[in-house]
C-alpha cells in the first residue's frame, strides 16, 4: 500500500490543528474549574472540527475561528474568576467586621453584667441598712412606719429582721395590717420549687 503525498498547504493546517491542541492543553492545566471548563470547551471544539466537511480540518479560518472562541473563553472563565475571587474578599472583610462586632458586644456584655453586680450589691447593701435601721427603732415607732407603708414591702423588711424584732413591731400594727403583712410573708415561697 502507497501513501500519496499529500500537498504543503494541507499540512500546515495539520500543524496548526496540533499546535491548537497543545494552547488547549495547557489551559486545561491552569485551574481546577477553569481546567474542567476547558476541557469541556476543547471537547466540544474537536467535535465540531470534527464535524467540518472534507478533510479533517477543512481550512485555516476554520482553525482560526476555533481557536479565536477558545480564547474567549478562556477571557469569559477569567473574568469569573477575578469576580470569585472579588467575592470572597469581600466576604472576608465581612466576617472580620462581624468578628470584631461580635468581640465589642461581648465586652459590652461582660461591662453590663459588672455594672449590674454593683447595683444589685448597692441596693442589697442599702435595704440591709434601712433593716437594722428599723430593727434599732422603738417597735411602737416602726409599728407606725409600717401601718404606712405597701403590705408586700413592709413584708420584705420584716423576712430580714429577728424574729422577736419583727414579731415587736407586728403586734404595734392594726389587726387588718398585721394580718395582710402576715399574708404576704406567709406566701412569698409558695410558688418556690420543691424538692
Amino acid at each position: 500500500m502507497r501513501f500519496k503525498r499529500r500537498k504543503s498547504g494541507s499540512g500546515k493546517g495539520v500543524l496548526f490543528f496540533i499546535s491548537l491542541l497543545l494552547i488547549g492543553s495547557g489551559l486545561l492545566r491552569l485551574g481546577d474549574g477553569t481546567g474542567r471548563a476547558m476541557a469541556r470547551e476543547v471537547e466540544n471544539l474537536m467535535t465540531a472540527v470534527e464535524s467540518l466537511p472534507g478533510t479533517p480540518i477543512a481550512d485555516n479560518l476554520q482553525v482560526t475561528s476555533l481557536l479565536t472562541r477558545l480564547l474567549e473563553r478562556e477571557q469569559e472563565v477569567e473574568l469569573r474568576e477575578n469576580a470569585l475571587k472579588d467575592r470572597e474578599a469581600a466576604l472576608t472583610i465581612i466576617q472580620d467586621e462581624i468578628t470584631a462586632n461580635l468581640q465589642e458586644l461581648e465586652e459590652a456584655e461582660a461591662n453590663l453584667r459588672s455594672t449590674l453586680a454593683i447595683a444589685d450589691t448597692a441596693a442589697e447593701s442599702d435595704i440591709a441598712k434601712l433593716t437594722k435601721v428599723y430593727e434599732s427603732m422603738k417597735s411602737k415607732d416602726a409599728a407606725a412606719l409600717f401601718e404606712g407603708m405597701d403590705p408586700s414591702f413592709a413584708a420584705g423588711f420584716l423576712s430580714r429582721m429577728r424574729p422577736e424584732t419583727a414579731g415587736a413591731i407586728l403586734s404595734g400594727l392594726t389587726p387588718g395590717t398585721a394580718y395582710t403583712i402576715s399574708l404576704t410573708l406567709s406566701g412569698r415561697n409558695l410558688n418556690a420549687p420543691k424538692n
